[in-house]
Formats: structure tokens, sequence, C-alpha cells
């Protein structure tokens, strides 16, 4: 159904509250404030730069953080790649020093043998809870002896 505007006799949909060709009330003809409606309606905020970039990451908080860890990623792989770069000129720009005139690697001798095992001396009484092993050295104390006599058993209290 359609309606025929009394201010600009335009015809517009029945259910329209305004004429979209003047802006008057179809009905009545009356011209109404537009913006002030729409004021009304929207009511704009007073907020300053920092408040509103507050607010934008506030709502879209997955897409700040997401950039967030790319730029952390961007920055160390800036860093990286200074410190890669820094190193292959600072390694390429020196003399090379030979291995040998750091150390001489020729004439090791007795160095790299392994030391032989000392001799082990045991005292076994036949059980071998009792076994004992001792290592002597030369000019170290004498081994203790080994006890013939089986210990007594417990006794009951």
């Amino acid at each position: 159904m359609s309606v025929t505007c009394v201010s600009c006799h335009h015809d517009i949909d029945d259910a329209a509250k305004l004429c979209p060709y003047c802006g008057a009330d179809p009905r009545s003809g009356e011209k109404i404030d537009t913006q002030a409606i729409l004021q009304e309606v929207f009511k704009p905020k007073n907020t300053s730069r920092s408040a509103s970039v507050i607010d934008f990451a506030r709502q879209r908080q997955g897409a700040v953080v997401a950039i967030a860890v790319v730029v952390g990623f961007l920055i160390l792989a800036g860093l990286y790649q200074y410190a890669v770069h820094r190193n292959d000129t600072a390694a390429l720009a020196g003399n090379g020093v030979p291995i040998t005139e750091v150390t001489d690697i020729s004439d090791r001798g007795e160095e790299t043998k392994p030391l032989p095992m000392p001799p082990l001396q045991f005292a076994y009484d036949g059980r071998p809870q009792t076994m004992r092993t001792y290592i002597v050295e030369p000019g170290a104390a004498p081994a203790p002896a080994a006890s013939t006599a089986p210990p007594a058993p417990p006794t009951a209290r």
C-alpha cells in the first residue's frame, strides 16, 4: 500500500513515518527536525582520543593481541638478523689464527694414557654380606683384618 505525502505529493509506503523525498510527516505535512531526532536516539559521546583508542582495543582484544604478537615476532626476527649480520662481519673482518699457534697439540706424551687400576685386596669370610673391598695405596694404613667369627644373632627383648 502507498500513501501520498501531503507536503511534496510523492507516493510513499504507508508504514513510513517520514517522507524520504522532503523529510516531512506524510500525513500532516509538518516538517520534522531529523538531526535532533538522530542526536537524541544515538547520543554521541564526548570522549578524548585516548579514551576512544582504549575502547577500540577493548572491543577488539583478539585483534590487538594478534597484532602485538606479530609485532613482537618481527622485533625478535630483526634483532636476530642484526646479531647474525654483526657476527658474520666481525668474524670475516679479522685475521684467522691457526690452532697450532694457540696450543701445541703435536706433543701430548703421557697425558692421554689412562691411569692403571690400583691393586684390590679382598677380605672374604664366605658370607657375601660381610665382604669388604679395600683400595690399598702405598703408605696407606693396612686394611682391617677380616673377622672369622660369625656375628651374634640379634636377641629378642
